[in-house]
């Protein structure tokens, strides 16, 4: 008997699914079938290393991260607070596709119940909204430490951090919240193939029947006001961190206090670069082949993760991080 293909497999559940009668496709017991990366079948396999590779150097770099600030008294800061918060919303937006990903690509497990098609979905945009809001506070951190360090420790007191943490918390549920809710009570009475690697929501708003122009509408406004208005605050912050810079006598003092908000700056733009990218390439660019659409999307919930840890590390002062685990270890080691 001849094997049967990946390709006929995704064909047959096609056909499959589109015998489902539309006034049933919103019950929990039904899937969605997701393709990986259309048009680099042949890839997935190596497709699944790269990606593996970085979600390992993820995981061990945000959890080093988080690790090391709960051991070390001298790190309990407002700064590394939030570099904690980074690094959790980190490991969150990974670990939000890359499992599913890797089944895909090596197990060709390419099914997902409705329900959690529509959870990853809300963890990946809510993820995505409050890692902005945390790149502000660290903005407004550095705005803080430069140009009011004698009253740095009053205004960024802990009970100040856990509440701008909550809030960026709560407005990423706010405003991602009615755009799943708005997903899934739309009807899917065709096919229920999606056209991408995780429940991305363009691609899923292909596959509704209905008008999806509210969803549609609603997400690239949300994302548009909460990227512009994290980004115009946290421009304002460093224009007025540039002008207390240049103010300093000092050029050592000028380039420490630069040196300061080096790793913010390449995080920033690390995250908004391809992030925006992203969103208007997904939702304007048909022109754009669309495995570049999917590989775009994949490698801006995978990409930051793996390289934010290695970029504060690169710093001197985060550089601890990292030395610690050396000393700790160094210390446990039997003299010879």
């Amino acid at each position: 008997m001849e094997p049967v293909s990946r390709k006929q497999i995704t064909k047959t559940y096609f056909f499959k699914m589109a015998l489902v009668p539309s006034n049933h496709t919103n019950s929990s017991s039904l899937y969605f079938s997701l393709m990986g990366i259309p048009g680099l079948e042949a890839s997935h396999v190596w497709m699944g290393i790269l990606f593996c590779s970085m979600y390992i150097i993820a995981l061990l770099g945000n959890s080093m991260i988080l690790l090391t600030v709960r051991l070390d008294q001298t790190l309990h800061e407002p700064m590394y607070y939030f570099l904690c918060m980074l690094a959790v919303i980190d490991l969150v937006m990974a670990t939000s596709i890359v499992p599913k990903m890797l089944g895909i690509f090596w197990l060709n497990s390419v099914e997902i119940a409705f329900d959690a098609c529509f959870t990853q979905m809300f963890f990946v945009h809510s993820a995505t909204a409050a890692e902005s809001g945390v790149l502000l506070a660290m903005a407004f951190d550095r705005y803080v430490a430069i140009c009011y360090p004698l009253r740095y420790q009053a205004i960024l007191t802990h009970q100040k951090v856990t509440q701008i943490g909550l809030a960026i918390l709560l407005r990423a549920a706010l405003v991602m919240t009615p755009v799943t809710w708005m997903m899934k009570h739309l009807p899917y009475c065709s096919s229920n193939v999606i056209a991408h690697s995780y429940c991305e929501h363009m691609a899923v708003v292909k596959l509704a029947c209905a008008d999806p122009r509210a969803s549609s509408q609603y997400c690239v406004v949300g994302s548009t006001l909460i990227v512009g208005t994290d980004t115009a605050f946290i421009s304002v912050s460093y224009g007025m961190i540039l002008r207390a810079v240049l103010r300093l006598a000092k050029k050592e003092a000028r380039l420490k206090a630069i040196g300061t908000c080096g790793a913010h700056l390449c995080v920033m733009l690390l995250y908004y670069v391809p992030g925006m990218a992203s969103i208007y390439t997904q939702s304007f660019g048909q022109g754009v082949a669309h495995q570049t659409q999917v590989l775009l999307a994949d490698l801006y919930l995978t990409l930051p993760p793996m390289l934010n840890p290695v970029i504060y590390s690169m710093r001197t002062k985060q550089k601890r991080v990292f030395k610690l685990f050396g000393q700790r270890k160094s210390l446990a080691e039997p003299s010879v």
